[in-house]
């Protein structure tokens, strides 16, 4: 049976759904290759959306017209703000969902678009003629020809589940692993790896002492993932709580009676772990002056019995897993529904795909999500979002489409992957950003949405919605830059928060920079034109935006001028065929790996990892020549 499409997406995660989707909202026809359509948009670990900069890039993935963001808030029965106690580059949006609801939900986005066809199978081999793909075939023997391939296989190649001394063959609890591909792109000549990634144990809510435990809310005012959602109607489910407790002593030692049937310690586990979200058994190693570590206790649906046990990753065997568990405070008569488990899978290192995300070894091919050795749903969806612009834009000849490290966290994290590859899950980090103060969850819109309107994906509406924002934004800063304050009236307000008083009128814009002086606050107070000030009184995001605006203005420019300083290295570009054996002044170790990451730029030529100061030096010499 021969099948014919544009493209070809093989896995149906948060990688697969968004790249479909992009292709399809770019006019293209799409299989979405997966095993089991239910199992579209499945919540393989914890049912939350977002945290710390992974909440960046959801909104980002949002601002460019992706899916990630609609379907969280409309499956999400928690949203938090994380770190509001600290600087607006940090802030981060976090969803708790339901995690069927979730699946649910993504099923109908994809089934909205006529252009995507759903095929339940797996890809054993893809087909390649004269280094350009040519199509795949699938395990069912059917043969699919297309132009494009974007491969999002998540922990499928290979995968295999360990708890304890036990494994059992597959890439998610109850679902069978993809086999044939490894084998067929090493046999192309792709250098693969082993990977691992865990889960905690799902508990049933009705046997936890819920009386004796913290309890951790939600906002009182959520904000939503997406731009484009409704706050009038929103959050559009019932709200619940999440829990903490934490583990002790006590339980440190019973986790370390089955460390000799642990499969990462006794060698059965190959795979490098994420170093940045350990199991338990390798935090109790990894920080033994630790007394106790946090557990949050987060509801997996609305009509779900489950507790999925954030903070103890494990791949314990299953009663020392529970004899812990039990042990732990709330949870002394606790249900073990399920222990958890560790995942081994196959990856291909990412210095093998260009900033597009296309391979560098076959044209039309792409990976995208953990298959370059990344970490988590929304690392994984902005990939697959990159993955699909790149691969649409190359059938319908466009523009490629790369975003750089001062635009967006999605080009630090693309940047990162290929530049300095990685032997360990990448995870994305607001410290991995160097200009994150510029690149702030709240004005994902602002910076991006006119690349999402220039791909087709973000609608004429909306971009000038996006715009008006803008001359709002900067009217209102005007405004506050030319109207004053008198002291006799702000200084009733100093005093009280015991900041220095006025000894004149002071203009708005000037009085906001003060550390503990709120816009809101200043704007209750009289001023010299109340009238005018009237549209940005009654507009929390007009009061947010401006009050982050002119208190961090400093620091905001001081980022953006060394962005343009940098900026004249990116556009020192090197060809891509460009041959570095000829330079036999560059070092051994910088020959090699521009050879390798066949960097596009000076600028990304000076970020690779082992290239030197010198060679970047030698380089610019050759290239003005």
């Amino acid at each position: 049976m021969n099948l014919n499409f544009d493209i070809v997406v093989i896995g149906a995660g948060h990688a697969g759904i968004e790249a479909a989707c992009a292709s399809a909202k770019m006019g293209l026809h799409v299989a979405l290759v997966t095993m089991e359509k239910k199992a579209i948009g499945r919540m393989s670990c914890n049912p939350a959306i977002g945290g710390t900069a992974k909440g960046h890039l959801v909104r980002e993935i949002d601002a460019l017209g992706g899916v990630m963001g609609i379907i969280a808030d409309q499956s999400g029965i928690q949203f938090r703000m994380l770190n509001r106690s600290k600087g607006p580059a940090v802030w981060s949006p976090r969803s708790q969902n339901d995690r069927k609801l979730y699946s649910e939900v993504a099923i109908k986005v994809v089934e909205s678009y006529n252009n995507i066809r759903i095929i339940e199978d797996s890809v054993v081999e893809v087909l390649v003629k004269n280094k350009k793909i040519a199509g795949v075939v699938t395990s069912e023997n059917k043969q699919i020809t297309c132009k494009v391939v974007i491969i999002c296989s998540g922990t499928f190649l290979n995968g295999l589940m360990h708890t304890g001394l036990k494994a059992i063959s597959g890439g998610r609890f109850g679902e069978m692993p993809a086999t044939g591909l490894t084998e067929c792109l090493v046999q192309l000549g792709f250098e693969s790896g082993r990977l691992k990634t865990g889960t905690p144990p799902r508990l049933n809510k009705n046997s936890i002492n819920w009386d004796i435990l913290e309890v951790q809310s939600g906002d009182e005012k959520p904000q939503p993932f997406s731009f484009r959602t409704d706050i009038s109607e929103f959050p559009y489910l019932p709200q619940v709580n999440c829990h903490i407790t934490y583990t002790d002593a006590t339980v440190h030692q019973i986790l370390e009676k089955g460390f000799n049937e642990s499969p990462m310690f006794t060698g059965l586990i190959r795979g490098v772990g994420p170093r940045y979200c350990p199991s338990i058994e390798d935090k109790i190693v990894r920080f033994k002056d630790k007394e106790r570590h946090h557990l949050f206790l987060e509801p997996e649906g609305l009509d779900s019995d489950l507790i999925y046990l954030n903070g103890f990753s494990t791949s314990l065997p299953a009663e020392v897993q529970l004899e812990a568990i039990h042990k732990i405070k709330g949870l002394e008569e606790v249900e073990m529904i399920r222990p958890g488990y560790a995942v081994e899978y196959d990856f291909f290192p990412p210095h093998q795909v260009d900033l597009t995300l296309e391979t560098k070894l076959v044209e039309g091919l792409y990976f995208a999500g953990q298959i370059n050795g990344t970490s988590g749903y929304e690392e994984a969806a902005a990939q697959g979002l990159i993955a699909g612009i790149n691969a649409s834009a190359k059938i319908l000849q466009n523009e490629e489409f790369v975003l750089k490290r001062s635009e967006a966290y999605i080009g630090v994290m693309i940047d990162d992957l290929v530049n300095k590859s990685t032997e360990e899950p990448y995870r994305m980090f607001t410290s991995r950003a160097e200009h994150r103060l510029l690149l702030r969850q709240d004005n994902a819109d602002r910076r991006l949405s006119k690349y999402g309107h220039k791909y087709g994906l973000i609608s004429d509406d909306l971009l000038q919605e996006i715009q008006e924002k803008n001359v709002k934004l900067l009217i209102g800063r005007e405004l506050l830059e030319t109207i004053r304050v008198h002291s006799k009236d702000i200084n009733p307000l100093l005093q009280r928060i015991g900041e220095n008083q006025s000894e004149s009128s002071e203009f708005i814009a000037k009085l906001v920079k003060r550390p503990e002086l709120k816009l809101s606050d200043i704007l209750s107070v009289k001023s010299e034109n109340d009238a005018a000030l009237e549209e940005i009184k009654n507009s929390e995001y007009l009061i947010e935006q401006l009050e982050i605006e002119l208190k961090y203005e400093g620091y905001i420019k001081r980022q953006e001028e060394v962005v343009k300083k940098v900026e004249k290295f990116e556009e020192l570009h090197i060809p891509l065929n460009f041959n570095y054996s000829n330079l036999n002044s560059l070092s051994t170790e910088g020959r090699e790996k521009l050879s390798k990451v066949k960097p596009r730029s000076i600028g990304q030529a000076s970020r690779i990892s082992g290239v030197t100061a010198s060679d970047i030096s030698i380089l610019l010499v050759y290239l003005r020549k």
